[in-house]
């Protein structure tokens, strides 16, 4: 039996090596990968120390310091264990240091989990497992599955493992969303469903962030285009744009590596949405009137703008507030 797990070990990464030195890193993103865990990180494949762990100080305070992601993320890994724990998957949020800071997981897992590795604490990042989903959407920023033989250590390889990057408010990496199992039977389906569940719960994340970080502006959901779903934007009071996620980036073209500078809704959406916006807009400020009796000052109030701003925005929009009163009575 010895014999086996020997010849396997050798096995394993003779084939790493021999892909890395065939060259073709230049034409696989798989290989890409074993190559920086070899020389870039100085792995050995057949390497047979276990995962590297924080102590308890310190995963508590790299805890504190990722809190705003830990608790936009509580609702949808919930959702995401209760779709796939049945199977025998754990789900884990890891910082972009690739060390998970949450996990979900049955009870009865606990210890074959936690042997692997797939635990708060432990080090996922390529420089100390080689490649891994988490370690690996990380440097490529991608959603991926990195399955049983495709991992770098020969000791990883009973594992697999599908990672979905989560980006923040700024449309910054903010971390990893994972699924792992242990499971010899997961069919090539079934892990798509996977990473479909994952890529899904990852986007519920990043609207709860971005949500939470512009808790007062008003949020607005922007047209699907191709190749792109709807992304988010963040407005003010004065109908700026001030927050995009990274979906709603790329749909309008806005570059994903800049702050956004304050920038009228309309010149990003469009005329047609502009026109669709403004019929909003118009609608939520004749209501705020109509409730204050005309009053400018309480419907301001009310709308939490300045009276200054609110009476811009009744000359954009060609409203009258005493014809609003009159009409009112």
């Amino acid at each position: 039996m010895g014999g086996m797990k020997e010849h396997r070990l050798a096995h394993h990464a003779d084939r790493v090596q021999a892909a890395i030195g065939a060259g073709q890193a230049a034409k696989s993103a798989l290989v890409a990968s074993w190559r920086r865990s070899s020389r870039l990180h100085q792995l050995d494949p057949s390497g047979t120390r276990p995962p590297l762990r924080l102590t308890e100080p310190e995963l508590q305070q790299m805890i504190e310091r990722v809190g705003p992601l830990i608790r936009a993320a509580q609702s949808a890994m919930d959702r995401l264990y209760q779709a796939v724990g049945a199977v025998g998957c754990c789900v884990l949020l890891a910082g972009r240091d690739g060390v998970p800071v949450d996990r979900r997981g049955a009870p009865a897992d606990d210890a074959t989990f936690e042997s692997w590795g797939l635990w708060t604490g432990s080090r996922w990042s390529e420089e100390h497992e080689g490649t891994n989903g988490i370690g690996t959407c990380l440097v490529e920023q991608r959603g991926l599955t990195i399955a049983r033989d495709q991992h770098f250590f020969t000791r990883n390889t009973l594992l697999s493992c599908t990672a979905v990057p989560v980006y923040d408010h700024h449309a910054r990496l903010a971390g990893v969303l994972d699924v792992s199992s242990c499971r010899s039977d997961l069919t090539d389906t079934f892990a798509s469903l996977i990473a479909l569940a994952a890529t899904e719960a990852a986007r519920r994340i990043e609207a709860d962030l971005f949500r939470a970080a512009f808790g007062k502006a008003r949020i607005v959901l922007t047209p699907s285009s191709e190749g792109h779903g709807g992304g988010l934007l963040a407005v003010d009071a004065d109908d700026l744009v001030i927050g995009a996620t990274r979906s709603a980036r790329a749909a309008l073209g806005i570059a994903v590596d800049r702050m956004i500078e304050p920038t009228p809704t309309g010149d990003l959406l469009g005329d047609a949405t502009r026109d669709k916006f403004g019929d909003v807009q118009r609608g939520v400020l004749q209501r705020a009137l109509v409730r204050s009796h005309g009053n400018v000052s309480a419907a301001a109030k009310t709308l939490g703008v300045s009276r200054a701003t609110l009476h811009r925005k009744l000359k954009r929009f060609e409203i009258n507030s005493t014809e609003i009163d009159c009409h009112h009575r």
